[in-house]
């Protein structure tokens, strides 16, 4: 058989008549029964709400974010009353899938325990009374983070190819195919959803014509399709990404002695004390003390930052220092020396920016070493204006494998 799933047409069918469900029902022998023409190669779509009521996860109760809770393994975005989590079966949705709708009032529904268990216990029953070569998909219905409005996705499945790597492959130009991998158990369940609709109550679709993604075993199911929270770009909404950047380690390992990317260190600077503005004057011309205007974040407050980053003059300090050439910025924190009633304040502020460098360091991949003033001071003293008194400096760098750090 071809392992081209376009044989031609595609039929989607309703199946019609099947009635309320309820906790026990043989879910199997109510399907086959209405299903009254099923051929091999044919893909059964079945919505959660029904395998879920047969499986008895209906709750009773008000309380949704209860619910929601107890089905939660992780909080990936909030927004006013509305969360997006990661379910125990690492589906990543609104509302861990606690449904209020097509339900008695005053009860919660939930997903299955097991959606792919499900769909391989509905497969077999369904083969066993039908006698034909079939796949299943269990589904469910996802907002998209990009897009407006819902549609069905596949939470369940067994006997279909859920996946289908094309990588390495060559399109009809001949490009190499490089990240390029049809989801067909999600293409399958929105095709059925145009016959099922929300408030039909067609809570079962059969899907005709994608014998090529009908398989002898079960497969792995829906767990194939499922990223890893480390492989999500976009695992965190706005406000768990901050929060999570407050958990960071406030301080890191040295810089490895190897080169770094240049912008790579800049993002890391500039989300905290700003872009260095350009000097007018030529570089052999620049005063050095002009470097604190231009990298100052308290420019008008007791304390301030000084990027090194000239070679001419970040060298001697690294060799002073005893750091690795390689590094290719220092940052010297620093407050007024003349003392006064708001030195607290100011060596507080000194420490703040000195806690949001690393963090910022730590965000972008890249490794920084504290240097106190005591360490420092001689170093870097005459970088810095004459009322300055140094607090230390941050050398920053790239983080070094195990093995490099050892070494």
């Amino acid at each position: 058989m071809s392992d081209d799933p376009r044989t031609g047409s595609i039929l989607v069918t309703p199946v019609l008549g099947i009635p309320e469900v309820r906790a026990g029902d043989d879910l199997a022998a109510l399907v086959a029964e209405h299903a009254t023409d099923v051929r091999d190669g044919d893909v059964i779509v079945v919505s959660s709400k029904i395998v879920s009521k047969s499986e008895g996860r209906v709750v009773a109760g008000d309380d949704r974010f209860a619910a929601i809770r107890s089905e939660t393994v992780r909080v990936v975005a909030e927004r006013g009353p509305t969360q997006i989590v990661q379910t125990r079966h690492g589906f990543v949705m609104a509302a861990a899938g606690v449904d209020a709708s097509n339900v008695e009032p005053g009860r919660l529904l939930l997903l299955p325990l097991d959606s792919d268990d499900s769909a391989r216990r509905l497969r077999r029953g369904l083969t066993e009374r039908l006698g034909v070569r079939i796949g299943v998909v269990v589904t469910d219905t996802f907002g998209r983070p990009w897009r407006l409005g819902q549609t069905d996705l596949a939470i369940g499945a067994a006997g279909v190819r859920v996946v289908e790597e094309h990588r390495g492959r060559v399109d009809a130009y001949g490009n190499e195919l490089v990240v390029t991998a049809p989801a067909h158990a999600d293409e399958i369940a929105g095709a059925a959803e145009l016959v099922k609709g929300k408030s039909a109550q067609v809570p079962v679709a059969i899907v005709r014509g994608l014998a090529a993604l009908v398989t002898d075993e079960d497969g792995p199911g829906v767990r194939a399709l499922v990223r890893s929270a480390e492989d999500d770009m976009f695992r965190l909404g706005a406000r768990e990404a901050r929060r999570e950047a407050l958990r960071l380690p406030v301080t890191t390992g040295p810089p490895a002695d190897v080169a770094v990317d240049a912008d790579q260190v800049r993002r890391a600077l500039s989300g905290v004390i700003g872009e260095p503005a350009e000097s007018t004057e030529p570089a052999e011309q620049a005063d050095l003390a002009d470097l604190a205007d231009l990298a100052e974040p308290g420019a008008h407050s007791r304390w301030g930052a000084v990027e090194i980053t000239e070679a001419r003059d970040l060298k001697p300090i690294l060799d002073a220092l005893g750091l690795p050439s390689s590094i290719p910025v220092l940052v010297v924190v620093h407050v007024r020396a003349d003392g006064g009633s708001g030195r607290t304040d100011a060596l507080l502020g000194a420490g703040g920016l000195r806690e949001r460098l690393v963090r910022s360091c730590v965000v972008e991949g890249l490794a920084c070493q504290w240097l106190p003033a005591e360490v420092a001071a001689p170093a870097v003293r005459h970088v810095l204006p004459a009322d300055a008194e140094p607090i230390g400096a941050l050398a920053i760098g790239a983080a070094g494998t195990r093995a490099q750090k050892a070494r």
